[in-house]
């Protein structure tokens, strides 16, 4: 699909835990990778990500829940309440996520300061931790 197993768990935890949209999981991966990439970059890896998982949604969801006559299920997903069918193109959202990229002009705005923690982290020079959705504050997430 033209990503990391690295990236992949990061739009995985920002999408499933977090709950991150398409615009609120391109503002926090601006925050953390922005040291690394412009926010135009930053862009068309969310936008690349969420078209390959809409075209997929449909094959992570079970069937019609069915009559169990044991207190045991095998269906763990039945509390997953997220639609399973999107449009393809996100035509608000991925236009929104251009205007905010063409307003930052391919400024880098990562939070340039370090801290020990992150430091022990190993989440500093190219780390792909997860911030927060919707936090302003790019710690939030540790």
């Amino acid at each position: 699909m033209g990503m990391t197993y690295e990236e992949l768990s990061v739009y995985g935890r920002l999408r499933k835990i977090f709950r991150c949209g398409p615009v609120s999981m391109f503002k926090n991966l601006c925050y953390k990778w922005g040291a690394k990439l412009t926010p135009v970059e930053v862009a068309e890896k969310v936008k690349h990500f969420f078209k390959y998982y809409s075209i997929n949604r449909h094959k992570m969801t079970v069937l019609t829940p069915s009559y169990h006559a044991e207190s045991y299920s095998p269906e763990d997903n039945r509390f997953d309440l997220r639609q399973f069918l999107y449009n393809a193109r996100w035509p608000y959202q991925f236009r929104k996520i251009d205007e905010l990229a063409r307003d930052l002009d391919g400024d880098k705005v990562a939070i340039t300061k370090s801290t020990d923690q992150e430091k022990a982290d190993g989440t500093t020079n190219g780390g792909m931790g997860v911030v927060a959705a919707g936090s302003g504050d790019p710690r939030a997430g540790f």
